[in-house]
């Protein structure tokens, strides 16, 4: 069955516009309640949020949906989406929920939900909670009577016990005295923990980006802008630059030249190290169909197998469980390491690189680069409905890229689950035959969409 509410990451869209509005945030938080309604005990749920202005307007419209349902509320207000994963299985919650469009603009909201052991919910639970808010099916539990309602409250304490988690997952005995370090918190929901983190480990800290407004998440800083966290790296000197994004479960580093370490360095750095340490599970690393080909080459070298997975953090994890890995992620920066963290979490993996850095007396520039990447280009094509990947003229473009770039590269052509756009990836070793059949497949996708807006038009 298509997916026509949930997407590669929860349910994303224009904040005040279906379906992200408050009447389905309403709904998704009953309906959720009904699937994870199991039991006579008292039900609890845990929701955090990022710093957006619509968050004032979902957070609310759940809160009285699970009230309406018997389930207690947590409230923990701006906090990382690892953090909210935490607290669910710490709070012995049945539910998770993150109000966030993660890395989109501020105009854009989203909510992830968690089970009650801290992971995001498999595609079924996913498929029957949707069923329920688009009417599809019934509603799989009645509304609580007069007695049996909710309550809701609000949770101090829940950025110290992150704080506390994230430290405890730092090597015992070491300590960051000595180094300077400059945080970019996207002026989203880490912008308060994650400059703490930090300093209480002993760093000097270079926090930007912690001013949020509700309007200036992700705007022109974070992981999918780190241009400010590199400069500012150069001119404070320091020796390792963090870029977070807007619900911290992503982290782009730059080294102490302002190089980019992105996140298949990490997977190669940090699997590589596991494995010297025996510490690496599966006999793998867990990623995605985007990660470049030089990662895949470099762990090979190691004796480690790199298995793939489709977009997104929740298929990585699922992965992760099938085949028992500890280590995985995407080059996106979402960095799961299963012996410390139930999902993406950038705070916990920037940490495993500044206790290399700490044990090795290196610099990063040294230490956390170990492949060239391969020649690799992505480019996002904005488009209309409709199966434009099975068009013929499509269909050829990317059989034709795929016969040029031989078994030395590779071609990836989809849909993406947070926007309306197709993504068109090509990698291999001659970047100029990568960048022209890039070029060709997007000409001929984007020719394909103007057809049919053209006949619809005309209809």
């Amino acid at each position: 069955m298509a997916r026509r509410l949930f997407g590669t990451d929860g349910i994303r869209g224009a904040a005040n516009v279906a379906p992200m509005t408050a009447d389905t945030a309403l709904a998704v938080a009953m309906a959720a309640a009904a699937q994870f309604r199991r039991g006579s005990h008292r039900h609890l749920v845990v929701i955090g949020k990022d710093t957006r202005l619509s968050g004032y307007m979902l957070e609310p419209a759940m809160t009285a949906g699970f009230i309406a349902m018997g389930m207690d509320v947590v409230l923990v207000g701006p906090l990382p989406t690892p953090a909210v994963a935490m607290l669910t299985r710490s709070l012995r919650a049945d539910l998770g929920v993150v109000i966030s469009a993660s890395h989109n603009a501020f105009q854009d909201n989203g909510i992830k939900l968690f089970g009650p052991d801290g992971y995001k919910l498999s595609d079924a639970v996913e498929m029957a909670i949707e069923a329920q808010v688009l009417g599809d099916a019934p509603l799989a539990a009645p509304l609580a009577g007069p007695r049996a309602l909710g309550r809701a409250r609000r949770l101090d304490d829940a950025g110290g016990r992150y704080i506390e988690a994230v430290k405890a997952g730092f090597p015992k005995g070491l300590r960051l005295d000595g180094l300077k370090i400059v945080v970019d918190c996207a002026n989203g929901a880490a912008y308060r923990v994650a400059p703490t983190v930090l300093y209480e480990l002993g760093a000097e800290v270079v926090p930007i980006a912690v001013q949020p407004d509700g309007f200036n998440i992700n705007a022109g800083c974070g992981a999918t802008a780190p241009d400010a966290m590199r400069t500012a790296v150069v001119t404070h000197g320091a020796q390792l630059g963090i870029a977070l994004d807007g619900d911290a479960d992503r982290v782009i580093l730059a080294d102490e030249t302002g190089r980019i370490i992105d996140g298949d360095q990490l997977l190669a750095l940090i699997g590589s190290e596991w494995a010297k340490a025996g510490r690496l599970t599966g006999g793998a690393v867990v990623a995605t169909v985007m990660s470049n080909l030089g990662l895949e080459r470099l762990l090979a070298g190691c004796g480690i197998g790199l298995v793939r997975t489709a977009v997104g953090d929740r298929h990585v994890v699922e992965e992760m469980h099938r085949r028992g890995c500890n280590v995985g992620g995407e080059a996106s920066g979402h960095i799961v390491l299963g012996d410390l963290a139930t999902t993406g979490d950038g705070l916990v993996a920037a940490l495993q690189v500044l206790a290399w850095l700490v044990e090795q007396g290196r610099p990063a520039s040294r230490v956390a680069r170990l492949f060239e990447p391969v020649p690799q280009r992505l480019k996002s094509v904005r488009t209309g409905p409709g199966d434009l990947l099975a068009a013929t003229a499509v269909a050829a473009a990317i059989a034709a890229g795929e016969r040029r770039l031989g078994r030395g590269g590779r071609v990836l052509v989809r849909r993406s689950g947070t926007e309306p756009v197709i993504r068109v990836m090509a990698e291999g070793d001659d970047a100029a035959l990568v960048d022209g059949v890039v070029d060709d497949i997007v000409a001929a996708i984007a020719a394909v969409d103007r057809g049919a807006a053209a006949v619809a038009g005309g209809a």
